[in-house]
């Protein structure tokens, strides 16, 4: 008599997937100053991941390592699960990576056609470009003859992320979209930010102002005085933010 034993069951493994970015034990300083203690943050594949906290608690700081604008003191930074420490901004901006910082940084003597044109260097033609930015932000559309200098602040974030986007990039990362925007404008941007998840696109942002920002992310990150606090669920994380140190309930810049 023959015995046979538990039916053995095959297929295909899932694949794992390694975070678009990784920042492991992270420390930077200026000069003699450190900035970054240590931090751990992860962005994984197709996720918004907002990094919160007050003035000068080092979220910029995070942002510059990340991107290649200032080097690491001690830790490892991966893009897609490869430790790219040392690279350079441009090197990166080459393996996906795009930084829309902290004042939207257009050419206010150019028109808004001419600083989407400004982004043919990734390989896309002028019409492919400013076919894509005004589909997704029509004003600029409205506004393309138009010198960026004399845009609204919205219209020039905006354009910063257009410009952005426009690199086909698979993580981006954004610096205070919020800044000296009104409210209403504040949230339509964030809507386009998860318009752009929805696409697969990779996201970090960072934001002194919480509210907004937390509607659109899968993750959140407290940072205080170059150390990350607190990290979870967005409902999470508001449930422990302090008015006092993050503006929490403020909408008003």
């Amino acid at each position: 008599m023959t015995t046979t034993g538990p039916a053995r069951t095959t297929g295909a493994v899932a694949p794992v997937v390694a975070p678009m970015l990784e920042l492991r034990g992270v420390r930077a300083a200026y000069d003699s100053i450190d900035v970054l203690h240590g931090i751990d943050l992860v962005v994984p594949a197709g996720q918004v991941i907002a990094l919160l906290g007050p003035n000068g608690a080092g979220k910029t700081t995070t942002l510059k390592v990340a991107s290649g604008l200032h080097p690491a003191a001690a830790g490892d930074v991966f893009i897609a699960g490869r430790r790219v420490n040392g690279a350079r901004a441009d090197e990166l901006a080459c393996r996906g990576l795009c930084l829309v910082p902290e004042g939207r940084g257009v050419f206010p003597n150019l028109t808004v056609r001419e600083n989407l044109w400004v982004m043919t260097y990734a390989g896309r033609s002028r019409s492919e470009i400013e076919e894509a930015a005004y589909a997704r932000f029509p004003v600029l559309a409205e506004r393309r003859h138009q010198h960026a200098g004399t845009l609204s602040g919205g219209e020039q974030q905006m354009l910063a992320m257009a410009r952005g986007l426009a690199t086909d990039p698979a993580l981006l990362i954004l610096d205070e979209l919020s800044m000296g925007l009104a409210p209403l404008v504040v949230e339509q941007l964030y809507g386009l930010v998860a318009d752009v998840a929805a696409e697969g696109v990779s996201i970090l942002v960072v934001e002194q102002f919480a509210r907004v920002v937390l509607g659109v992310a899968s993750r959140a990150a407290v940072m205080v005085a170059g150390h990350i606090v607190h990290e979870g669920l967005p409902a999470e994380i508001e449930a422990t933010l302090s008015e006092s140190y993050l503006g929490a309930g403020e909408t008003e810049h």
